[in-house]
């Protein structure tokens, strides 16, 4: 008989936490059809949780954006030989995100390459998360992640991390704009679970997101201050591509908008470089922006190449006709190669 009290007791504390399950789901603040399961309500006094709504999930946008994150990623870590497939099970112990700084920063984190128990994960992302705050915290950006988040598979943590990252480093993506999110936040107060539904921004547009970590430069002033000599610098810029783009009947009057599909770009390093560019490399008649952009990047791994240091400037930005950065482009040519005939 004492047996089976003690049974009975030890069941208890159960029935309580599945209790506290069934009162969260069924709580008037929650949407109706979001799913959260038991385990997700064990929370101590004063914690909380947050999930992403299991409807957001299902978003175009919101799927498109963790595609181009993945796909970048995988670009950027090639060499180690990484493949991510999943956001939540690929960067929640730091491995990841730890190769990832280090190649986008050059800098070498001091951890431990493999770190199979939690506690090791948790100091892995500490000291990435660390280093990350250092970076990004004097462009204003706020911290969305934190080292519970990330190793709890929070996809929206994850996501806001990468965003900042590509943001700060010019990544060569092209960030799907206005994406947003509902997370289902829980709460557990005086042993009361509590829920809300909260929108949770992902980006906003390019040219804002970007503007957080834009370094102001020459094109900078001469664009908001002296229009006038803004125009000498293209004229002198137009004169040099106009020189050796020549030779092969081409001319340029637009330096903004003839750049834009990158063809002119590629064009122009082969005559400065003195060699063919084999036609297979490159779209000659570029119609979609991606093949645009897969022009105008291909001609910055020519410059590379070339011995010139990676443009500052974005692929997309080249082709979304923005005039400073197609300076900066042009102007970099034009500071190696003005005295090549």
């Amino acid at each position: 008989m004492s047996g089976l009290l003690c049974g009975t007791k030890k069941k208890k504390p159960v029935s309580d936490l599945h209790e506290e399950g069934k009162n969260a789901i069924n709580a008037p603040m929650l949407p109706t059809g979001t799913d959260i399961h038991p385990e997700d309500t064990l929370l101590e006094d004063n914690a909380e949780r947050v999930m992403l709504d299991p409807t957001s999930r299902e978003n175009l946008k919101f799927k498109d954006l963790l595609k181009v994150l993945i796909d970048w990623i995988n670009s950027e870590l090639e060499e180690d030989r990484i493949i991510v497939k999943d956001l939540e099970e690929d960067c929640y112990d730091g491995q990841v995100l730890q190769k990832l700084f280090e190649k986008l920063s050059g800098r070498k984190l001091n951890v431990a390459e493999v770190t199979q128990s939690e506690i090791g994960q948790k100091q892995k992302l500490q000291t990435v998360l660390e280093a990350v705050n250092e970076l990004l915290r004097p462009h204003g950006w706020t911290s969305e992640w934190s080292v519970d988040s990330i190793h709890s598979k929070n996809l929206v943590a994850i996501v806001h991390l990468l965003v900042a990252l590509a943001m700060h480093f010019q990544a060569p993506i092209r960030l799907p704009e206005h994406v947003s999110v509902q997370v289902v936040v829980v709460k557990k107060r005086e042993g009361i679970l509590q829920t809300a539904l909260v929108s949770k921004e992902l980006t906003s547009t390019t040219e804002m997101m970007m503007g957080r970590f834009a370094e102001r430069d020459a094109f900078d002033t001469l664009l908001d201050h002296a229009p006038d000599k803004l125009n000498v610098v293209k004229t002198s810029l137009i004169t040099f591509v106009n020189k050796h783009l020549n030779k092969l009947n081409l001319e340029v009057t637009e330096l903004e908008s003839q750049f834009a599909d990158g063809v002119y770009l590629i064009l122009l390093m082969g005559l400065l470089e003195n060699y063919f560019v084999p036609l297979y490399n490159f779209f000659l008649t570029p119609e979609s922006f991606e093949q645009k952009v897969h022009n105008v990047a291909f001609a910055f791994e020519l410059m590379q190449d070339g011995g010139l240091k990676k443009p500052k400037a974005r692929p997309e930005d080249v082709v979304n006709l923005n005039l400073k950065s197609t300076l900066r482009v042009l102007y970099n040519l034009f500071t190696n190669y003005k005295n090549s005939e």
